[in-house]
């Protein structure tokens, strides 16, 4: 079972400057949502960022209301959460690729994103990964939008003194006397 297996989590980031989230929850399994929601709240928290919580019916609007929340600007990143358990049919296959292929596409345009929607096989395997004292990827989820804010600050603030800088104001066009 890989929650047995050892792994690394990096620390958790912490920030001096304002940083906000969105927290987006499909509260479809509502005591597995409440668990979510805790540990990105209190992941947030942590780290001294603040933070506002919307649900949305199910997976599959997770990734529409965070680009929508992307219009506005007060977001400095955002978290998905909830959890889809594999039935009868193929709707899960659905639910589970097409929600995180959306979330991925966002991310890779530099919306920073952590992806704490469960996908999994039965109810219980759910509520291990949901627990708010255990694995908890509500707070796994928040944490990674926390590191990819602090990078996309990292980044961004480098790009000061790169790049073409015109010698004055005035820009000279080639054909124009």
């Amino acid at each position: 079972m890989a929650a047995n297996e050892p792994h690394y989590t990096l620390p958790a980031p912490r920030f001096d400057e304002p940083t906000k989230l969105l927290i987006v929850i499909a509260p479809y399994y509502k005591d597995i949502a409440d668990q979510l929601v805790k540990g990105a709240q209190n992941a947030a928290t942590a780290a001294g960022a603040t933070f506002e919580t919307v649900e949305v019916p199910g997976a599959l609007e997770v990734p529409t209301a965070i680009r929508l929340a992307t219009n506005n600007g007060d977001f400095d990143g955002f978290v998905a959460l909830g959890c889809v358990i594999r039935g009868e049919t193929t709707h899960y296959d659905t639910v589970c690729n097409d929600s995180s292929r959306a979330l991925q596409l966002m991310g890779l345009s530099g919306i920073c994103i952590g992806n704490g929607i469960l996908t999994v096989e039965n109810h219980q395997q759910a509520a291990v990964r949901a627990e708010a004292a255990g694995q908890n990827k509500g707070g796994g989820a928040a944490d990674a939008a926390m590191h990819l804010i602090a990078l996309s600050r990292k980044f961004n603030s480098k790009t000061k003194g790169i790049g073409f800088k015109p010698a004055s104001e005035h820009i000279l066009m080639a054909g124009n006397d």
